[in-house]
């Protein structure tokens, strides 16, 4: 097949035309945008914008059967994603998990391989490689087998590549409690050979890219030491994206936040490209590696100010970082959620359309 924009951009071989990659939650623009509401017709909606802005592929849902509206919905008092409201949030579940310390210090993560319904994004059950095989394996048509078609952006993508596993069965807060506690080994070796099982059945799948994201950076940069992020999430990286490469699979690495100081380690491990946030230098990263996979540059905060001159200067300096490396896309790194003016993100997309070539 004729190579996709997103594989050659993944692959630092992009396009004239730069390709996009958008984090999108924000019906009330899609509706802004093509005049079809989104509630009512929610397939239509999204395809609509597809056609209108082709470089952007957005997911489009299954069919048009009517979304009820957030006013419609019963408000469970987590706040809004896209089109719902969220049911619960993640960390409240995690801290009344454990009722103490030692009972987290405990924990057999292999002895609990089974993770669903505990909400740590990924939930199912880990317990075997064949399992996690079985499950992942339906994702994809039948009729490739082994191997996705050649030019294909077939992924795969997993949230939990190490630093969130803790993170997420304990708690923000207890996670950096306990995290340099001499038991903390055998759990950190617990998680990594859950995902030993998860990267194995991710080789054996018909995919070329594998989507491996961690949150191990704020904006003020890496969450934890360097001493400990070698001891405990680096070196598995390197094993497991190294399982992947093996079986002709580039990884993407996907991270919110600043993630300049942790880069050149990433990089190491074997990622092809970095996924991230707009206070991470692109620029540094497209001059330091050669043709790097980069998306994340845009910034919400200026289609929030929804200003066109801003807007434009913004889209005229990603363009500029496309030049510097084969494997930009264009992306609002920090989401396009729904709060944002659809008037601003209107302009961003008509000056890509017109601007957005290398």
């Amino acid at each position: 097949m004729e190579p996709t924009p997103r594989y050659l951009s993944f692959m630092g071989r992009g396009p004239e035309r730069i390709a996009h990659w958008e984090h999108w939650s924000n019906p009330d623009a899609a509706t802004y945008i093509t005049g079809i509401d989104f509630y009512e017709q929610p397939r239509s909606c999204m395809q609509r914008l597809n056609e209108m802005y082709p470089f952007v592929p957005l997911a489009v849902p299954a069919t048009d059967d009517p979304i009820p509206r957030p006013d419609q919905q019963e408000d469970k008092g987590y706040g809004r994603w896209g089109h719902a409201l969220r049911e619960n949030w993640q960390q409240d579940v995690a801290y009344a998990r454990f009722k103490t310390r030692e009972e987290m210090l405990r924990f057999s993560p292999l002895e609990q391989g089974d993770f669903t319904g505990w909400n740590v994004v990924v939930d199912g059950d880990f317990s075997s490689e064949e399992i996690i095989y079985e499950r992942y394996r339906k994702q994809y048509p039948a009729e490739w087998g082994d191997t996705a078609p050649e030019g294909s952006d077939a992924s795969v993508g997993f949230y939990n590549t190490m630093f969130m596993w803790p993170m997420l069965v304990f708690g923000y807060g207890n996670f950096l409690d306990i995290c340099l506690e001499p038991e903390f080994e055998r759990i950190m070796d617990e998680f990594a050979e859950i995902n030993r099982r998860v990267f194995r059945a991710f080789a054996r799948l018909p995919v070329n890219f594998a989507i491996c994201h961690d949150d191990i950076v704020t904006n003020h940069g890496p969450l934890c030491s360097p001493e400990w992020m070698h001891r405990y999430v680096f070196p598995r990286y390197e094993e497991y994206w190294g399982i992947l490469k093996a079986a002709g699979i580039e990884t993407i690495f996907m991270v919110d936040a600043c993630v300049d100081a942790c880069a050149d380690d990433v990089m190491a491990c074997g990622a092809r490209g970095i996924v991230s946030e707009p206070t991470t230098n692109y620029r540094a990263l497209a001059e330091r590696y050669d043709n790097p996979f980069l998306a994340g540059e845009g910034d919400c905060r200026v289609l929030m100010r929804n200003d066109p001159a801003e807007i434009r200067r913004m889209v005229d300096s990603m363009v500029e970082t496309a030049k510097m490396s084969g494997g930009y896309m264009m992306c609002v790194g920090n989401h396009i959620p729904f709060n944002v003016p659809g008037e601003g993100i209107k302009t961003y997309l008509d000056l890509s359309a017109e601007h957005g070539y290398r």
